[in-house]
């Protein structure tokens, strides 16, 4: 160990933000803090930070947590393969199955008071029993809170004169994306002493199987998914204490239906509708909600129901279209965060800070709208943008509260997003042209960019930050396989190479049940193909003496397997098990047999090697840049930067040891003149 080069220090992590497009928009002049950034510190000129495998958030987020492997720490995909059915997996963001010490030990370890902030790798439950090591969520991507507070799906509401009745359908209308998501997780309190998880909770989400059968049921078929939408005739106003002049009322279902909310649409002093009054009960003067429109509102409290559970909660709403006359509305409901939910939250001192300060976390919401601009203008961007100013602000306040010399903080927006449009941005999709998506790409990245600028004071403060993405996403040139589809079993390639079979019905057509009795492998999760061995499954059908020839049939014949249409290969690289650790793979927790999408055939990213490029500008390399004290300024480096020198790195500036099983080294060239 040497003399820190830095008293304080921030990692600031922007999940799938990509080099190319950065780059590209830097010079555009759209990104003029992340241009600042760089200029202010050290990176490569194309910016990238060569990834590991998989291209996937939870284990490249541990593996720049721990400066190690995925077949050192363990953690090999989103999900994790059950040890006991072939056909399932479970949830893998539990800090419990990492193999490898976390940098966040060591610097609470040195006396370094330190705060992870929805690092969605290997951080919940706390690692350390330290009192210096604070830690807020983890368990899921895309929000804070989103896998337990989320307690209501977002839907659409419509009203016009001429319905008669209220109602409300379950996937009825427009489409919705949430991608690597558990929703409604159990939280359980542990209470052992001295256990180092003891001050934390638990997670508790069993494992389940998706069988991938065709592109409605993986990740390609999300934008077919349909939102729920609630119906209401508007009417003069009935049994109402009191109304004002002109006002008309219909009724707002919340909770699936089972909360009713009677609502005044209101005119202006030119008689023009333009707002809405949400209230709880006819009786009541005063609204719960003024929502007028065409505002993005926030943070609205009322009652939900979930199950057998009654309690407060906060949504976001918009009114997307009034008429004039007040005959009809369209609008947005979002989904409801639980106000009491401090589960995820260690100490819970940190929620109640924050929500008494700066609000609370919004729900995790489907991000709806890739069949519609006006969807992904007026509710989706805007939803983030409201999010991404409440974790900017909650991050700072904490800093600022509770002194930490260590920060790691996690923001997924610009992920989410990918997985909304990306796929679409060559061609459009019919209802968005790609000129459309194009500009929308930009304004992801213009948001991205007032993120990070809102964080930049700190350079000014003594401050070192390292800005970091865990891989970015492609827009492919062709359809992927089903294969690589990180929910579940792939049967697509192995049923057409014949390893995979499926039980048939009547008509003689696949069913989504496997036939073990006739299955020699699967492909599960984003890169693994398992063979259904005798001793190690209980439906097992392949004698072990025999798996070496199988794996070497299937390599080859997977290695020959072409796209029917363009006759070029699917995958880009095969290897079994052994010969993974070449890429950081293999190892128990990895399958038989690894293997990549080749580029041109991928989904987004997890089934592409980092080096993989897309169309438009697009590509699955992460991104690095650096600023503060330790780092030379304006400097470019020629140096191969891995996601493996990130921990180390992260030791080297703040003068602590280096993590257990680290793998990775020091970014020397870029550091203060000290090696």
């Amino acid at each position: 160990m040497h003399e820190a080069l830095t008293k304080k220090l921030m990692v600031l992590g922007m999940d799938a933000m990509d080099p190319m497009l950065t780059k590209k928009y830097v010079e555009k002049g759209i990104m003029p803090n992340t241009k600042k950034f760089i200029e202010m510190g050290s990176a490569r000129e194309d910016l990238v930070l060569l990834g590991g495998q998989p291209t996937v958030t939870p284990p490249m987020w541990t593996t720049m947590a721990t400066g190690a492997n995925p077949v050192t720490h363990g953690i090999t995909c989103f999900f994790r393969q059950s040890p006991d059915d072939l056909e399932k997996t479970g949830y893998n963001l539990d800090s419990r199955n990492c193999k490898a010490e976390q940098i966040w030990n060591v610097t609470a370890e040195a006396g370094l008071k330190t705060l992870v902030y929805h690092w969605p790798g290997s951080s919940w439950p706390p690692s350390s029993d330290s009192p210096l090591l604070h830690v807020v969520d983890g368990t899921q991507p895309p929000m804070i809170n989103a896998g337990i507070g989320t307690k209501e799906k977002n839907f659409m509401l419509q009203a016009r004169e001429d319905i008669e009745e209220v109602t409300f359908h379950r996937s009825a209308s427009g489409n919705g994306i949430t991608p690597c998501v558990i929703n409604d997780m159990k939280i359980k309190e542990e209470n052992k002493p001295g256990d180092t998880y003891a001050k934390a909770t638990a997670i508790d989400a069993p494992a389940s199987a998706t069988i991938v059968l065709d592109y409605a049921d993986g990740e390609l078929g999300a934008d077919m998914a349909l939102v729920d939408m609630a119906l209401s005739p508007i009417k003069a106003p009935h049994g109402w204490e009191k109304t004002p002049e002109g006002a008309k009322e219909f009724t707002m279902l919340l909770s699936g239906g089972l909360l009713r909310r009677p609502c005044l649409i209101l005119p202006n002093e030119q008689g023009v509708y333009d707002k809405i009054a949400i209230y709880k009960s006819k009786k009541d003067a005063e609204a719960l909600a003024v929502l007028d429109k065409d505002v993005y509102t926030v943070g609205i409290i009322d009652e939900c129901i979930a199950g057998d559970d009654r309690f407060m909660a906060t949504r976001n709403m918009r009114v997307l279209r009034l008429a004039e006359d007040g005959s009809s509305l369209i609008m947005w409901i979002g989904g409801a965060m639980k106000l009491d939910a401090d589960e995820l939250w260690h100490p819970k001192s940190l929620y109640k800070a924050v929500v008494e300060n700066i609000g609370y976390p919004m729900a995790q919401h489907a991000s709806l709208g890739s069949q519609s601009m006006e969807i992904l203008r007026k509710v989706v961007l805007p939803t983030w943008d409201a999010y991404g100013k409440w974790q900017s602000e909650s991050n700072q306040y904490l800093i600022e509260k509770e002194g930490y010399d260590v920060v790691f903080s996690h923001y997924h927006f610009i992920d989410i997003m990918g997985h909304v449009f990306f796929k679409h941005i060559n061609k459009g999709n019919g209802a968005i042209s790609h000129e459309e998506f194009l500009q929308l790409c930009e304004d992801v990245y213009k948001m991205a960019d007032d993120y990070i600028g809102s964080f930049m004071h700190y350079l000014d403060e003594g401050w070192t930050i390292m800005v970091v993405s865990d891989h970015a996403q492609v827009c492919p040139e062709h359809k992927p396989p089903l294969f690589g589809d990180l929910s579940g079993v792939n049967c697509g390639a192995m049923i057409d190479l014949g390893y995979t079979v499926m039980v048939k019905d009547e008509n003689g057509n696949n069913t989504k049940e496997i036939d073990w009795s006739k299955t020699r492998a699967i492909a599960s999760r984003g890169n693994h193909v398992y063979l259904n061995l005798k001793g190690r499954w209980p439906h097992g059908i392949v004698d072990p003496v025999d798996q070496y020839v199988l794996e070497e049939q299937i390599m080859t014949d997977m290695a020959s397997y072409r796209d029917k249409t363009t006759n070029q290969r699917i995958f880009s690289c095969v290897l079994r098990n052994r010969d993974a650790v070449l890429l950081g793979m293999g190892g128990p927790e990895c399958g038989d047999i690894l293997a990549w999408n080749a580029e041109g055939y991928n989904y987004d990213h997890c089934d592409s090697l980092s080096t993989t490029l897309g169309t438009c500008d697009t590509s699955v390399s992460p991104i690095f840049f650096a600023a503060g004290p330790g780092i030379k300024k304006g400097y470019k480096t020629t140096r191969y930067i891995r996601q493996v020198d990130v921990a180390p790195t992260c030791s080297a500036l703040l003068g602590v040891r280096m993590t257990h099983e680290c793998e990775g080294a020091p970014m020397y060239q870029i550091l203060d003149e000290v090696y």
